[in-house]
């Protein structure tokens, strides 16, 4: 088994207004988030612009690849913003999704051709103009992105690309110092 991590991203640089879609999704909507209805616990969140002024990054510790996906697509219905989100699975799978109003405007999964056919995997959209268009990718740099087969190269393409590390989840914060400098705890 190797490394995985799961992400979302708001393209938006306005973090009050994340923040109170937070709070919504986390009060409204937690059964994306795997909370019970009965359950009585605050949420926590790790939220950085740091990294790059027109992307918030988000972690949580129920974000894995499979759940992200889900909490991307709701908290796209929630703020008027792309939301963005990366699940990066044992070093085999890196599945970047893109979504707005609560739909699913781009993907494209990264992986190579065996793990395809093992997982049975195929994109929900695979929309390369709204894929560039969402992520300032320039026009010239798409056809050498998107035909990656490599996850950890695609990762490290697209975090060159948009300017800020991918490389994050919630479970790394309390072992590596650059994360926990980047990403600011809330609880809703």
């Amino acid at each position: 088994m190797g490394r995985s991590f799961a992400n979302l991203h708001i393209k938006s640089n306005n973090l009050e207004k994340t923040i109170e879609a937070l709070r919504e999704l986390s009060k409204e909507h937690g059964d994306v988030l795997g909370i019970k209805e009965a359950q009585e616990t605050s949420v926590v969140m790790y939220i950085s612009r740091q990294s790059n002024e027109n992307w918030i990054s988000v972690l949580n510790d129920y974000f894995v690849w499979g759940t992200v996906k889900k909490v991307g697509k709701r908290l796209s219905q929630l703020i008027e913003e792309p939301v963005m989100t990366g699940g990066y699975m044992n070093e085999e799978i890196f599945e970047l999704s893109v979504f707005a109003a609560g739909v699913i405007q781009a993907e494209k999964i990264f992986c190579e051709q065996w793990t395809r056919e093992e997982y049975e995997l195929a994109e929900e959209r695979l929309n390369d103009d709204y894929l560039r268009e969402a992520l300032d990718i320039r026009n010239e740099d798409l056809p050498e992105f998107i035909t990656i087969t490599t996850p950890w190269q695609a990762v490290d393409k697209l975090s060159e690309l948009v300017q800020m590390t991918l490389w994050c989840d919630a479970e790394w914060i309390p072992h590596e110092g650059d994360l926990r400098q980047r990403f600011e705890k809330y609880e809703f």
